[in-house]
């Protein structure tokens, strides 16, 4: 599926999303009332990835969920996911009031890392404040399965304190992992920065982000809940990469760079490219391998 901020801006982008081969998809992250986002550019392909600072550009909740429960109705065979992000606990239990009075059930899933909205920390890594929210959230909201967006943590303490905090809530999944915040990519040719917001700084995703990605997959499937289920996303540009974050023990896996730049032709593609791989293995279903990646202890 897509991963949130790509091809899920629009009702064209959901339009496509949902008319694709994609097994469902999940809305832009939406806030309280609708944003415009950071200036332009803000985005930009490179040879090995992607860097960009959006600011959570979107509609307002409303719009999404307008949309999604429309969608229900013509494939309620399809699981949607509509994307959240507060910018405290109090606009979280205002978002999910709004979801929960409307007819929407689905998954919800909130965004706790978003790098790129300037003068906001990402709460991903203020455990205590994650805490805290998901205290509030949890405390009054429970008939719909949650999830958590997480930023890519690189300290294997980070791994076991947030693992021990999560392990505490009833979420249905973590997605490990949001871009890398505040990277720097330069045009040696122009000299300049690629981006116009924060000074040049933003988001890295595609092939970049991709070790890191697995590393948190992995690190947080030997450390959560059986219950508590990952999907994996950040580097996905082929059926490797997709088969790789499975491995390392992603139940779904989002595709984000890739979907930008190839559309949704890619999640085709990417498919088949998948079963390639299983039936050169041997593998007839994805528990044959989900999880089973192999150290050298």
């Amino acid at each position: 599926m897509n991963a949130a901020g790509v091809c899920d801006y629009t009702r064209a982008d959901l339009d496509a999303m949902q008319n694709s081969s994609a097994a469902s998809f999940v809305t832009k992250s939406a806030t309280v009332s609708p944003r415009e986002g950071n200036p332009e550019p803000r985005y930009r392909d490179t040879a090995w990835g992607s860097i960009n600072s959006m600011g959570l550009p979107n509609f307002g909740l409303s719009y999404y969920l307008s949309y999604v429960s429309q969608a229900q109705q013509e494939q309620p065979e399809k699981t949607y996911f509509v994307s959240i992000s507060g910018f405290s606990a109090e606009d979280d239990v205002a978002l999910l009031n709004q979801i929960y009075q409307s007819d929407f059930n689905g998954i919800i899933e909130l965004n706790l890392s978003c790098p790129n909205v300037v003068g906001k920390p990402q709460t991903g890594y203020d455990f205590e404040t994650v805490a805290h929210v998901l205290d509030t959230v949890f405390a009054q909201f429970t008939r719909l399965p949650l999830g958590v967006k997480l930023p890519p943590y690189f300290d294997l303490v980070h791994f076991d304190q947030m693992a021990a905090i999560l392990n505490r809530y009833p979420l249905a999944y973590v997605n490990s992992v949001n871009s890398i915040g505040n990277g720097l990519l330069v045009n040696p040719h122009s000299e300049t920065v690629l981006i116009k917001p924060k000074h040049g700084l933003g988001g890295i995703g595609g092939a970049y982000l991709k070790p890191t990605a697995l590393a948190n997959v992995f690190a947080f499937r030997q450390r959560l809940k059986p219950e508590i289920q990952i999907i994996g996303t950040g580097g996905v540009q082929s059926g490797v990469d997709v088969f790789e974050h499975i491995l390392c023990g992603a139940d779904m896996v989002q595709v984000g760079t890739a979907l930008h730049q190839e559309g949704v032709a890619v999640f085709e593609r990417l498919t088949r490219e998948l079963r390639n791989i299983m039936a050169g293995k041997g593998y007839r279903k994805i528990d044959d391998f989900k999880g089973k990646l192999k150290t050298l202890d």
